[in-house]
C-alpha cells in the first residue's frame, strides 16, 4: 500500500495546501529517537526494526531509513512483497521476510538479498528458488515456541534443521537465523515468557548439535526489549515501540521514554447551532440536551477511524471533546456546547484526533479504549485516504551555527517534497 506523502510545515492556513485538509504527520525525529531507546535497552544485541504493514500505518520508506540512520542493523516485515517494495527503494540493509503463502515470489526474494523465514513447508520452495536463481537462499528457521501460529513445531524440529543443514552442505541456503515469537510479553507476570524462553533455548541446543551456525537468534519483541533482557540473544525484534507506542497495559509512552510519531489531524468542516433534543448521526443514539453547537469532523472509519469508537476524543482549540452520535463512513460529530457566535470561529480550525499525548492531547491508546483495542490498531488502520506528511526527515546534527535540524525548522526552514521552503 502507498500513501499520497508530502513534508513540511503542517500548520499553514487552511485552503494554502491541500494536504491541510486532513493528514496524518510523522515524526522522523520521533522514530530515530525511539528506535536508540529500544537500541540502549536492546544492548549488546542489535536492533531490527519491523517495518512490515506499511510501517504500522506510518510510511515504510522513511520509517526505515530513519531507523537505519538511529542504529538499527536489519528490518523487518512479514510479506516478500513488502521487502520487495524496500528494495525497490535502494534500501540494502539485513531485511527479514517471514509470512508467506504457496503463491509468494520465493525467487525474487532470493534475487534481491531477501532473508526468508521458514517454518518448514517453504524449505522445499525455498531451495527450488536458489536453484533458479542459482545463489544460496538466506534462510532463518522458526520454531512455535508456544503462541500457536507459523513456525515448526518442536516435535518437528529436529527434522527441520536436519533437512536445512543438507541443503547449506549442497550450497543452496545459508541459515543465517533461528527464530521465535512470544504470546505474552507484554504481560510480564505471565509464566508462558519463561516457557518459551526455556524452549527456545532447548532448540537453540539441537540446532548447535546439528551444526549451525546462525548470525542471529532472536526471539524478543517491543515488551521483551524492555522488560526481559534474558531473551535478547543477539537481535530484537521492534515494532510498535519505535512508532512511540507502549506495549504495556498502565504504562505510559512518556514513562517507557518513547515519543508517539503519528499526530493524526483535520480540520472543522462545518459549526452549526442546533435546538434542545437534535439527534446526531445514524440512529439517533445521541441528542443535545440543550442549545448547542455541533462541529462536523471530516474522517471516518473509511479513513480508519473505529466505527465504533463513540466517545474517542478530539481536540480543538485546546480542548478535547468526545464524538457523539455513531462514527459514519466520512465524517463524526463533536458537542461544543451551548457557545453561541463563539462556534462559527471555529469553522476551519485545526483538529488533532490523536497525537503525542503533549500538554494533556489525546492519544491513540485513548483511542483504544473508545474502540475496545490495542493501539496497534489505532494507527494501523488508518487508510490511504489520509496523506501521510512526514517531518524531520533529516537527522538532527549540529552545524556550525550550533543550531540542529529542528530549531531551523523552528526559525521558519522546512520542505516540502525535499526542496527548502523558507
Amino acid at each position: 500500500m502507498t500513501y499520497p506523502v508530502t513534508t513540511g510545515d503542517f500548520s499553514a492556513a487552511p485552503g494554502s495546501d491541500p494536504l491541510s485538509e486532513r493528514s496524518a504527520v510523522v515524526d522522523l525525529e520521533a522514530i530515530r529517537h525511539n528506535v536508540r531507546r529500544l537500541a540502549a535497552a536492546a544492548l549488546p544485541a542489535k536492533v531490527m526494526a519491523v517495518v512490515k504493514a506499511d510501517a504500522y500505518g506510518h510510511g515504510a520508506v522513511p520509517v526505515a531509513r530513519a531507523a537505519m540512520e538511529a542504529g538499527a542493523s536489519w528490518l523487518g516485515v512479514a510479506h516478500i512483497s513488502e521487502a520487495l517494495a524496500l528494495r525497490a527503494a535502494g534500501i540494502d540493509a539485513p531485511l527479514l521476510a517471514w509470512l508467506h503463502t504457496t503463491e509468494s515470489n520465493f525467487g525474487a526474494a532470493v534475487a534481491a538479498g531477501v532473508d526468508i523465514g521458514c517454518s518448514g513447508w517453504e524449505l522445499e520452495r525455498i531451495v527450488a528458488a536458489a536453484r533458479e536463481q542459482e545463489r544460496p537462499a538466506r534462510v532463518h528457521l522458526k520454531v512455535d515456541t508456544g503462541l500457536g501460529r507459523n513456525g515448526a513445531t518442536l516435535d518437528s524440529w529436529d527434522h527441520l534443521v536436519g533437512e536445512a543443514m543438507e541443503y547449506q552442505d549442497q550450497g543452496l541456503l545459508r541459515v543465517v537465523g533461528i527464530f521465535s515469537h512470544l504470546s505474552v510479553a507484554d504481560e510480564p507476570e505471565r509464566p508462558e515468557t519463561d516457557q518459551q524462553l526455556a524452549a527456545f533455548r532447548d532448540v537453540l541446543a539441537v540446532a548447535e548439535d546439528a551444526g549451525v551456525d546462525p548470525e542471529v537468534r532472536h526471539l524478543a519483541n517491543t515488551p521483551a526489549t524492555l522488560s526481559r533482557p534474558d531473551t535478547h540473544f543477539d537481535l530484537v525484534r521492534v515494532g510498535l515501540g519505535i512508532y512511540g507506542l507502549s506495549p504495556f497495559e498502565g504504562q505510559t509512552s512518556a514513562e517507557l521514554g518513547l515519543r508517539p510519531a503519528m499526530t493524526l489531524r483535520t480540520r472543522v468542516s462545518q459549526c452549526k447551532d442546533v435546538p434542545k433534543g437534535q439527534g446526531v448521526s445514524y440512529g439517533l443514539r445521541y441528542h443535545t440536551s440543550g442549545p448547542s453547537t455541533l462541529a462536523l469532523i471530516p474522517m471516518g472509519y473509511a479513513d480508519g477511524v473505529p466505527r465504533v469508537a463513540t466517545g474517542g476524543p478530539v481536540r480543538v482549540a485546546g480542548r478535547t471533546y468526545p464524538v457523539v452520535g455513531r462514527i459514519a463512513m466520512d465524517q463524526m460529530v463533536i458537542d461544543l456546547g451551548n457557545i453561541g457566535p463563539a462556534g462559527a470561529a471555529l469553522l476551519g480550525a485545526e483538529v488533532e484526533l490523536f497525537g503525542n499525548g503533549a500538554d494533556g492531547g489525546p492519544t491513540a491508546d485513548d483511542w483504544a479504549r473508545a474502540a475496545g483495542t490495542n493501539n496497534y490498531e489505532i494507527v494501523t488502520r488508518i487508510g490511504p485516504r489520509v496523506p501521510r506528511r512526514f517531518i524531520n526527515e533529516r537527522a538532527a546534527v549540529e552545524p556550525a551555527n550550533g543550531q540542529t535540524n529542528g530549531q531551523a525548522a523552528l526559525n521558519g526552514q522546512a520542505t516540502v517534497n525535499g526542496q527548502a521552503k523558507p
